[in-house]
């Protein structure tokens, strides 16, 4: 059930990562469950299927989380399906090796490489605890250097697999182990399409469907002021689209700091949107002063070409100082009054906005 609903949801919205990841679970359970059975009178053949899956399934789990994205049926897509096949065809080709040479395979699997005591809590051999170990580690690292849904998921799924490894097919502690690790992907991706509707790439601020949602659950008194960035179409036809991003990307930071309890969203192209719950316009105008002078007064310098990607530690290796831009915002502001819907709240003060611009721009308006 886990793994239909994950496929159909990666079919969905095209996620050729989570199909493939899903199908190396359910592949990975079939293998242990009719390869490697408890009561098989082949232990050995059943001891290398479980350590080579224990090996394969993590690894390639570490490697779809570093592949971006490329959907199911193209030549990315496919190619990665033909790796699966090749691992599928691998565990295939190792068990019927195991059947001619029984012992020698299962002790090449079982080689000590490190003090026994090290790994004696993992019962999957040397090698195969090893390059699990080593492909959850790589992941814990991507997941706490890229905190997203997807990340975790990758994480967690594969320490599922090294536990249902570990556990055997015997009782179907396995099957129950990889279904989990199932469902953590399945439930990564969904937090991952929540995630893309409600938040903004760019800026990192929630999203115009998030504002919408926070305004039908707002109740009584609350104001929403639209805040438009200056000039910002000047700043694309001059310096490019790299240099509005970056013009955005800094006005979204000094939003997020509003004071006054204010929540900022990024509402389309240039244009944001803050919300004060249980303020009026009046109480909230010194905030949002506040904040059109924080913005006025940082300093926006565009990056220059040899400027490097990451802050170096020394002042010579940041390159050649770029061009300092003015950067301004015009904020107008509306509060809820009476029987005001929402959308009417936006409206009000989006005209109040205009009326900012009229009045010559870098200023706030109620």
């Amino acid at each position: 059930m886990v793994l239909g609903a994950g496929a159909l949801l990666a079919w969905r919205f095209q996620r050729g990562r989570l199909l493939l990841a899903l199908a190396g679970l359910a592949l990975a359970d079939r293998a242990m469950l009719w390869l490697a059975p408890p009561d098989s009178g082949a232990p050995y053949a059943g001891t290398v299927v479980v350590r080579v899956v224990a090996m394969l399934v993590p690894a390639s789990l570490a490697m779809l989380a570093f592949v971006g994205e490329r959907g199911m049926l193209t030549t990315a897509g496919l190619r990665r399906l033909a790796v699966l096949g090749a691992q599928l065809a691998l565990v295939l080709a190792l068990w019927l090796l195991s059947a001619a040479y029984p012992v020698g395979l299962a002790r090449a699997l079982d080689v000590v490489l490190l003090p026994r005591p090290l790994l004696a809590w993992l019962p999957l051999g040397q090698p195969a605890a090893l390059v699990a170990l080593g492909a959850i580690a790589v992941l814990a690292g991507r997941a706490l250097w890229r905190p997203d849904p997807e990340n975790r998921g990758f994480l967690w799924a594969a320490i599922g697999s090294v536990i249902a490894a570990a556990a055997g097919p015997a009782r179907g502690h396995a099957t129950l182990h990889l279904a989990s690790a199932a469902l953590v992907l399945v439930v990564a991706a969904v937090e991952s399409a929540y995630a893309m509707a409600y938040h903004d790439e760019l800026t990192r601020l929630p999203a115009r469907r998030a504002l919408n949602d926070a305004l039908l659950r707002v109740d009584g008194t609350y104001t929403v002021a639209m805040v438009d960035v200056d000039h910002f179409k000047k700043f694309n036809d001059t310096h490019g689209h790299d240099v509005g991003d970056q013009v955005l990307r800094m006005v979204a930071g000094r939003l997020a700091q509003v004071p006054g309890g204010g929540r900022a969203f990024r509402y389309g192209g240039e244009e944001f949107a803050v919300l004060f719950p249980g303020k009026t316009a009046a109480e909230s105008a010194p905030h949002l002063e506040t904040l059109r002078t924080s913005v006025a007064r940082a300093t926006f310098t565009m990056r220059g070409h040899d400027r490097p990607k990451r802050k170096p530690t020394s002042a010579r290796a940041r390159g050649t100082n770029g061009k300092a831009l003015a950067v301004t915002v015009s904020i107008g502001a509306a509060e809820a009054r009476g029987s005001l819907l929402p959308d009417q709240v936006v409206k009000a003060a989006d005209k109040a906005l205009y009326r900012a611009k009229e009045g010559g721009r870098n200023r706030v308006a109620l």
